[in-house]
């Protein structure tokens, strides 16, 4: 069974600053490496968690799924499998946070000019990810996320300017709305033709691929919403405090423990495993069991509601969404708490800063097909040759190809929306390069 393609970083292209940050330049918790004049520091627990997901999917990808003896699930996948797709979504909900004011969100022109920015990063990482799907083999080696990825950039342009309240309610809303309308619609909509949106299903067939990337897909951006949305949330608290980083940890185990009790409880002893094999009769338990350990192959059956409360990865379940969710909150704030006794975070931060060039440089590694026969060998080159390159690149050049490239159109689309009108000298020092 080829195991579903989890989910690359956050894909920000270098936006993870906040303007908490600038109040607090030697907290704890932030790099205090030198920079150029003018640069804000960095969130180093952020990166790094980031990088520590890219690791996850690389080995998803390709290290198998389970025991070839055993066919219990390997502890990759275990660790990783679904988990590492939220990690990655909500933190690129933090860097929109960050990008956006942080605790002070942009408003009035400057949060239409950073909105008409986000537009442009959607597009371009969409166009990329169109671009790697078109050269992937058939049948695929991995699932890509990056046309989805510009999908959840596009319906977060919205969210930028919501307060708290709003963005925490969003994200419980979303949690729940996004998985029923998956549930009832995705049986009435055209299927794609393709398991990777590319250029040629969404010629073929728009209404398909656009089904695909907000509803039926992999990763369906209106669900997936919900973690951008908790993502925002996060960005507009300041992050460099102690006891929001504990929150942070307590409020995710709590979420992911609550959310796998209610499915323990609910379909593992009060009747609902007997419900989903009463009413999916086509489906053995062994099939039921596939599903509830390794997800929907390709999509989760809708033939009762009581499917709403399996946990399998990418299921997109409201029991899977707030698991997740809660694994994620969960990690990110360990990864804050742990940067405050000043660890060496060099690699893991490195790769996090260039993940849009390391995951697409990884998927087009893949679509060549060579690590098939010797998966755990071809895990380790991918790693090591992620890790050299970040910590080169990072020393040399800064930003990654792909971010720079990406940040350049950014930088240029706010230009046009403002005017071209200087900034004010303070706020020109405080704000990094893009």
């Amino acid at each position: 069974m080829t195991a579903p393609s989890d989910a690359p970083p956050a894909l920000t292209t270098g936006a993870t600053t906040t303007a908490a940050t600038t109040a607090h330049p030697t907290t704890t918790g932030v790099d205090r490496t030198p920079r150029r004049a003018g640069r804000r520091p960095r969130l180093v627990a952020v990166d790094a968690a980031r990088g520590l997901a890219l690791i996850g999917m690389i080995a998803v990808h390709i290290l198998p799924a389970h025991d070839p003896e055993t066919f219990a699930p390997t502890v990759q996948w275990t660790l990783f499998g679904g988990r590492a797709a939220a990690l990655f979504a909500l933190l690129a909900g933090l860097s929109l946070a960050f990008s956006s004011g942080g605790r002070t969100p942009h408003r009035g022109r400057e949060l239409t000019a950073t909105r008409a920015g986000l537009v442009v990063r959607a597009l371009l990482i969409a166009a990329v990810g169109l671009g790697v799907n078109e050269l992937m083999p058939s049948p695929a080696p991995a699932l890509g996320i990056l046309v989805y990825y510009g999908a959840f950039f596009l319906l977060a342009v919205p969210l930028l300017g919501l307060r708290r309240r709003s963005l925490a309610a969003g994200a419980a809303v979303l949690a729940v709305a996004g998985p029923l309308l998956v549930h009832t619609l995705g049986p009435a909509l055209p299927q794609p033709a393709a398991v990777n949106p590319t250029l040629g299903s969404l010629a073929a067939d728009p209404g398909a691929f656009l089904a695909q990337v907000l509803l039926t897909g992999t990763y369906p951006a209106v669900p997936y919403l919900s973690y951008l949305c908790a993502g925002l949330l996060l960005g507009r608290l300041d992050l460099h405090e102690v006891q929001v980083q504990v929150r942070i940890v307590l409020v995710g185990v709590l979420l992911a423990l609550g959310a796998w009790f209610a499915y323990w409880l609910l379909v593992l002893q009060a009747g609902g495993y007997d419900q989903l094999m009463r009413h999916t009769p086509w489906l053995n338990e062994d099939q039921i069991d596939e599903i509830l350990i390794w997800g929907p192959s390709p999509d989760l059956p809708t033939s009762t509601w009581w499917w709403l409360l399996t946990a399998g990865p990418h299921s997109n379940t409201p029991v899977t969404l707030l698991m997740d969710l809660g694994t994620g909150l969960a990690v990110l704030g360990a990864f804050l708490l742990l940067a405050r006794a000043n660890p060496l975070w060099t690699t893991l931060g490195a790769m996090g800063g260039r993940t849009l060039t390391l995951y697409s440089a990884h998927l087009l590694a893949l679509a060549t097909t060579v690590h098939y026969d010797h998966p755990v060998l071809w895990f380790a080159v991918h790693l090591a040759v992620a890790a050299g390159f970040a910590v080169l690149w990072q020393k040399w050049f800064g930003q990654g190809p792909l971010e720079r490239a990406v940040a350049a159109a950014v930088r240029g689309t706010r230009r046009l929306v403002l005017g071209g009108r200087p900034r004010p000298a303070a706020t020109t020092q405080a704000r990094p390069p893009r």
